[in-house]
C-alpha cells in the first residue's frame, strides 16, 4: 500500500540559469543541506517524508509538478537556501518557475517556501510567488506545525495563527506569525541523517577541489558543523533565517560520526564543510580534527572549508592537514585596506601574505576569495585587489562582484541610497547572463562586472599562476584550467544595446 507523503521537500536547482555554461561540468552538485535537516526533523516527529532534488536529478519543473500531482502530499516544501548564503536569492528564479508549475498542475496541493531569501523578504515572497505559505525562519518547526494543522483540518485550516514562523494569507491581508524558537539541539533535532532520501550517486565536487585527481569528484558530500556566523560583513546575508549573530555548533563527535557513515556507507572521501566560518572556535575545530585524524582512512580524505585570515592559527594547521583538510577558502575580499575596513575585515596586507604562506607550507591549498565593487571601491582599488590576488598566487581564486543580497546590510544600504538593484532574482547570481552588481560612487555596475570578468581571465592566464599549478598538480590540471578559462560568460549588461546602454 502506497503511503501518502505528509511532506515532499524539493530542491529547485536552476543551475543553468545561475552558472550558464559553467554549470555543465565545472561547478559542484551538492546535497541540499536544509532539505536534509528539515527532512530529519519531520521524520523524527513521525511524518512521512520524501525528497526531490531536481537540481541533481536534472528534472524540469513540469516533471516535478507531475510527480507532486501523482503523489498528492499533504504539503509540498520548496527549500530555497542554496549551498551558500548568497545562493538563496539567485535560486528564487527556479523556485518561482516551479511554484507556478505546481499551482497549474497540482493546485490542490498546499505549498510552502522556505529559505534565506524568504526570511529576508517574507511578505514580498508570499505576495509575488504562487505559493500558499512562506516561512520566516529556519523552517523545521514551522513545517512540523503546519503539517499537523493541515492533517487535522484539511481544506479549511483554522489554526494557522498558531503555526510559528508562518506567513500566510488571511483573506486579502498577509499575516506574519511570531517566529519559531531557534533550534539549539543541533545533534538531536538538526542531525540531517537522511542521506538515504537523496540521489547520492549524482553529487560531484568542484573541479578545483580535485586538482590532485580530476577523476575523484564523485562520490561527494557536503556537511555542516555550525550554523550562522558571529561576524557582520556588509555583503553577507547568512543570518537572515536565524536572527543576528545566532552562532551554534554541533558536537565534534556527531560531525566525525557523520563523515564516518558517509565514508563507509557511500564511499565518500571528498567533502565540503558548509559552515560560513569553519576555522573559528578552536576547541570545536580541534575536537573534529583530532577525531578525523585518528581514523584509519584519514589520509584518503579531501575536505575543504572556509576560514578568515584572522581566525587561522599557524600552530593548528598541521592538525587540520592530518584530518584531511586539503583546501581552505579565505575571505580576503579586497587589496585595499580602506575598502576592507568598510567591509568589516580588520587585517592588513602583511597578515594576508603571512597566513597564506603558512597555510601553503602546511601542504593545504588556498582558495582566495576577492570582491570587486564594494562601496568604497574605485578602479584603482579594484586593481589593487587583482594585483594582490596575483601576488598571492593561490592554488585557486574566486572573483566576485559586490551584490546587495536581501538580508545583508548592503541591501538595506542600497534601498536607503536608492541604488539600482537587479530586476530579476537571477540577476543576483555572479555568473548569470543578467548579473547586475552594485555600482559604487565612482564605478558603474557595468564597469564593475567588466572588471570582474576581465580579472578572472587575467588571473587564470597568468604564466606565473599556470607554472605554479603545473608544478604542484601536473600538466593535466594546467590544460584543464586553460580549457576552463576559454569560456567567456555572456553578459546582458555588457552587450551593445544591453542594460548598460
Amino acid at each position: 500500500m502506497t503511503v501518502r507523503p505528509d511532506i515532499i521537500l524539493i530542491n529547485p536547482g536552476g543551475r543553468d540559469k545561475i552558472y550558464q555554461e559553467l554549470g555543465h561540468q565545472l561547478t559542484a552538485v551538492e546535497p541540499p543541506l536544509w532539505v536534509r535537516l528539515i527532512a530529519g526533523y519531520q521524520l523524527d516527529r513521525g511524518h512521512a517524508v520524501e525528497v526531490i532534488d531536481s537540481e541533481a536529478e536534472n528534472l524540469g519543473v513540469e516533471r516535478v509538478a507531475e510527480i507532486i500531482r501523482e503523489k498528492n502530499p499533504v504539503l509540498c516544501g520548496l527549500i530555497v537556501f542554496g549551498h551558500q548564503p548568497s545562493a538563496s536569492t539567485q535560486q528564487m528564479t527556479a523556485a518561482g518557475d516551479l511554484a507556478r508549475a505546481l499551482k497549474k498542475t497540482a493546485p490542490e496541493v498546499r505549498t510552502i517556501i522556505v529559505g534565506g531569501h524568504v526570511s529576508a523578504l517574507p511578505e514580498r515572497t508570499l505576495r509575488e510567488e504562487k505559493v500558499d505559505f512562506a516561512c520566516n525562519g529556519e523552517g523545521p518547526v514551522t513545517i512540523d506545525a503546519l503539517i499537523q494543522v493541515l492533517k487535522e483540518d484539511g481544506d479549511e485550516p483554522s489554526d494557522l495563527g498558531d503555526v510559528p514562523g508562518l506567513v500566510w494569507w488571511d483573506g486579502d491581508d498577509i499575516r506574519t506569525n511570531i517566529a519559531a524558537p531557534l533550534i539549539r539541539d543541533l545533534d538531536g533535532d538538526l542531525h540531517g541523517n537522511t542521506w538515504h532520501l537523496l540521489p547520492m550517486e549524482k553529487y560531484r565536487a568542484h573541479n578545483w577541489q580535485c586538482f590532485d585527481n580530476l577523476d575523484s569528484r564523485q562520490p561527494y558530500a557536503s556537511i555542516y558543523t555550525s550554523l550562522g556566523c558571529p561576524y557582520k560583513c556588509s555583503f553577507c546575508c547568512i543570518n537572515a533565517p536565524f536572527g543576528t549573530n545566532r552562532y551554534r555548533m554541533r558536537s565534534p563527535q556527531a560531525v566525525a560520526d557523520e563523515i564516518d557513515h558517509l565514508y563507509r556507507q557511500y564511499g565518500v572521501k571528498t567533502f565540503k564543510i558548509i559552515d560560513e566560518m569553519f576555522v573559528l572556535n578552536h576547541k570545536h575545530v580541534n575536537g573534529i580534527c583530532e577525531r578525523l585524524a585518528a581514523k584509519p582512512y584519514a589520509g584518503e580524505l579531501n575536505i575543504w572549508a572556509y576560514a578568515r585570515i584572522d581566525t587561522v592559527e599557524p600552530d593548528h594547521l598541521s592538525l587540520l592537514r592530518s584530518a584531511g583538510i586539503r583546501w581552505l577558502a579565505l575571505g580576503i575580499e579586497s587589496g585595499s585596506a580602506h575598502v576592507r575596513d568598510g567591509a568589516e575585515k580588520s587585517f592588513d596586507h602583511a597578515d594576508i601574505v603571512h597566513i597564506v604562506r603558512e597555510i601553503q607550507k602546511a601542504d593545504i591549498n588556498v582558495i582566495g576569495n576577492f570582491i570587486f565593487g564594494l562601496p568604497d571601491d574605485d578602479i584603482e582599488s579594484m586593481r589593487e585587489t587583482l594585483e594582490l590576488a596575483k601576488d598571492l598566487n593561490c592554488e585557486f581564486a574566486n572573483f566576485y562582484s559586490a551584490m546587495a543580497y536581501p538580508g545583508s546590510p548592503l541591501y538595506t544600504m542600497a534601498l536607503e541610497q536608492g541604488w539600482e538593484l537587479p530586476e530579476n532574482w537571477s540577476g543576483y547570481s555572479q555568473h548569470s547572463y543578467d548579473s547586475k552588481p552594485l555600482p559604487t560612487e565612482k564605478v558603474g555596475a557595468a564597469d564593475v562586472l567588466r572588471f570582474r570578468d576581465d580579472a578572472f581571465h587575467e588571473y587564470f592566464a597568468n604564466e606565473r599562476y599556470l607554472d605554479y599549478v603545473t608544478q604542484r598538480f601536473g600538466w593535466q590540471v594546467r590544460s584543464h584550467i586553460e580549457d576552463m578559462a576559454r569560456t567567456r560568460l555572456r553578459r546582458e549588461l555588457l552587450e551593445p544595446g544591453g542594460l548598460a546602454a
